[in-house]
């Protein structure tokens, strides 16, 4: 709409922030975060101007005339979601460049303006109602766009923020969740995220809240540390307080993952949602070139990682320039879904015992460094942000085992070189290891039970025809285009079933 009010109904509403739902301390879910993880599996969905200008973030510049999907169909979006198996979708509504997908008083950069008039938002939210999924949406803090964003005064450029949410959230019924990005752009006392919050709770005091990169090391500095080196309870701080769960696109949280975060010298409860690409390039924005998802065995450990110890996943699946999801892009989602047997009448599955899980590791070949960051433990400590790295080319590497623990899986997450792509944020990655083997010792003897002749790929899942049981489990690189390196190894007894 092309009025750009900044009478505040806001203040009209005269509600009183300090009567709205507050985050209390706890060491266990409050309604909100039960709410939210029993959700645990949720479709992302980035659609926007940016789908048609081939790139990941633009400033607001960008003609609203480029925005034209030739056969838009948000139903289809939320179908695909349906028959995949996610239990929510999550919508941009807005992202950096201030564009929004419905038609809003407060600016002319929005649907309304653009050749296609359709209110997206709209549209995805009665197809969530018709299909029982349930609806989240995210918005960018920062708007590109926006004049009153660089006002000296931020108390303006939060009216705009809270007029635009109260249009979200009185007018696109129940909103399970609200995601808020960019905030690196200001002080975070400068987004009144106290004021976001608690509009929020008026309209639904389940709907969870929270800010991109969530947690700081310490209280009032931006002084980070990623998430799988979060490893103790009460010991990291928010940077945006209130918030319901973490953030920290695109990281991923230690397999034993904390829950206690403090603010103010109190100890609050909070969960972590992980988001992934379904894109094998590792962008959010679909792209005018068709390209490659990534493998099924990657997304189902990427899942079963991301959705362990009371964590949530989204996933982006999203749409293309004709306004829909690619069939090869949505029979990707559809086929994880089949594999991990996902229905909303059923918990989310679980992946096996991870029984090398900070065993002993020695490795023939280590990187020089002086910290020792890539010693050989780092393949079975639980993070995928640390790694094992050779200096040598031909290198083996062994866990030591318990006997007794039987085991039928083995997963791997090879480390990459990548290229970055010209939007900035996609890439190619390309597996080091070409050969190797998969060794057992047994009864002093060592045994092969998987040998390959192809590179790793991104994420290598052995299935084993049968159990396991080993003193010692070797991994022996045969040929590679450089010194190998690896995030995690694990050794798996997965009692499920093969798909």
């Amino acid at each position: 709409m092309k009025p750009l009010l900044f009478t505040s109904f806001i203040l009209a509403l005269s509600f009183n922030y300090c009567v709205a739902q507050s985050l209390v301390p706890a060491t266990t879910p409050n309604s909100a975060q039960q709410a939210m993880i029993k959700r645990g599996y949720g479709m992302f969905i980035h659609f926007g101007i940016n789908t048609f200008n081939d790139t990941e973030w633009s400033d607001g510049t960008l003609p609203i005339e480029s925005y034209n999907p030739t056969n838009l169909d948000p139903e289809q979006w939320v179908l695909t979601a349906k028959r995949a198996g996610f239990r929510y979708v999550l919508l941009t509504t807005k992202h950096h460049d201030g564009f929004c997908l419905w038609d809003s008083k407060y600016t002319a950069y929005d649907v309304d303006s653009s050749p296609v008039k359709t209110d997206v938002v709209k549209a995805v939210s009665d197809a969530c109602k018709k299909y029982g999924i349930q609806f989240a949406v995210y918005y960018s803090l920062w708007d590109r766009k926006e004049p009153s964003y660089k006002d000296k005064d931020p108390q303006k450029y939060i009216d705009y923020m809270l007029n635009q949410l109260t249009e979200l959230f009185e007018n696109y019924g129940t909103i399970g969740e609200l995601w808020l990005d960019g905030g690196w752009d200001k002080k975070p006392s400068e987004w009144g995220i106290d004021q976001v919050y608690s509009l929020v709770k008026k309209y639904n005091p389940n709907c969870a809240v929270s800010v991109n990169h969530t947690i700081v090391n310490e209280e009032g500095k931006r002084n980070y540390t990623p998430p799988a080196n979060m490893t103790e309870d009460n010991k990291y701080f928010f940077q945006y307080f209130p918030s319901d769960f973490r953030l920290w696109d695109p990281e991923l949280a230690t397999k034993n993952d904390k829950k206690q975060y403090l603010h103010n010298g109190k100890s609050y409860y909070l969960p972590f949602e992980h988001t992934i690409c379904i894109s094998k390039r590792l962008n959010w924005f679909e792209k005018l070139e068709q390209l490659p998802t990534r493998d099924l065995d990657e997304l189902e450990e990427l899942f079963y990682w991301c959705t362990d110890n009371d964590n949530c996943l989204v996933m982006n699946v999203p749409p293309d320039q004709t306004g829909q999801i690619r069939e090869y892009v949505a029979n990707t989602a559809i086929a994880l879904g089949n594999r991990l047997n996902l229905s909303l009448t059923k918990a989310l599955p679980k992946n096996g015992k991870f029984i090398s899980m900070n065993r002993p590791v020695t490795a023939s070949s280590v990187w020089d460094d002086k910290d020792g960051q890539y010693a050989g433990n780092a393949i079975n400590d639980g993070k995928m942000s640390s790694r094992w790295a050779a200096k040598d080319t031909l290198v083996n590497l062994e866990i030591e085992l318990n006997p007794s623990d039987s085991f039928n899986k083995i997963s791997v997450f090879e480390y990459q070189d990548t290229k970055r792509l010209p939007d900035g944020f996609s890439q190619i990655r390309v597996s080091r290891i070409q050969q190797y083997s998969i060794d057992i010792l047994q009864n002093g003897q060592w045994k092969v039970i998987y040998l390959s002749d192809e590179p790793m790929g991104d994420c290598k899942v052995i299935r084993l025809p049968f159990s396991y049981r080993a003193n010692k489990l070797r991994l022996k690189v045969l040929k590679a285009t450089a010194p190998p390196s690896i995030y995690e190894l694990n050794v798996i007894n997965f009692s499920g079933k093969w798909r």
